[in-house]
């Protein structure tokens, strides 16, 4: 579990459109120490999915990160990845559970609800997201959290939580500070001029907020 901690990267095929361009990118962040990777890809194109989450899990294993796919079960037991991002809409946790065995990592997206939180918890979840904290480019419709919710949430759960939604350089420390193990980041990490420099700062951000907290 000790991977849990630091910067959660999320890809976005936007900003990563080719092959080339996303596993170029997702390695500079990985040489910055970010140690968890969401694949995350709408599209319906399955053979392109295989192959970039294939190319992705290969890559986080060489620098000893977690590969986890967003929403698509099947994906995840195709490639071997890590594990799997759920939301409240995807399938259930105990058929992810069952398709994917007991070493897979399941994360349950709880938006703005310690409910949510408890029912995931309860059905087995091994980490929990909360969400959106900032206005967001990729869900600005997402529902708003507030931070608050961070420090209930640590002091109900012995589960790893991740903070998601408009979080940048600027802002983690508020999220860190109020309970987040790990930051899930899009655009401020994968739109950044220099990908290894920004998740560098994120990681040296965590270990100086956190011994403040002490």
């Amino acid at each position: 579990m000790h991977r849990f901690h630091g910067l959660y990267g999320v890809t976005d095929s936007q900003l990563q459109p080719d092959d080339r361009i996303l596993i170029e990118t997702v390695e500079q962040a990985l040489m910055g120490g970010m140690k968890v990777l969401q694949y995350r890809d709408k599209s319906l194109d399955s053979g392109k999915r295989l192959r970039q989450a294939g190319a992705l899990k290969v890559l986080c294993h060489q620098y000893q990160a977690l590969l986890i796919i967003n929403d698509d079960i099947e994906l995840a037991l195709d490639v071997e990845a890590d594990g799997v991002h759920l939301g409240q809409q995807d399938e259930s946790l105990a058929y992810a559970r069952e398709r994917l065995g007991d070493y897979a990592m399941i994360g349950i997206s709880c938006e703005n609800s310690l409910e949510k939180a408890k029912a995931a918890v309860e059905q087995g979840a091994n980490y929990i997201a909360f969400g959106n904290f900032f206005p967001s480019r990729t869900k600005p419709d997402a529902k708003n959290a507030e931070l608050s919710i961070l420090t209930e949430a640590r002091q109900m759960f012995e589960l790893p939580i991740v903070a998601i939604g408009g979080i940048t350089l600027e802002n983690a420390a508020e999220v860190i500070s109020a309970g987040a193990d790990m930051v899930a980041v899009v655009n401020n990490l994968f739109a950044a001029q220099n990908i290894r420099d920004r998740s560098q700062s994120f990681i040296t951000l965590f270990n100086d907020t956190q011994r403040k907290a002490v």
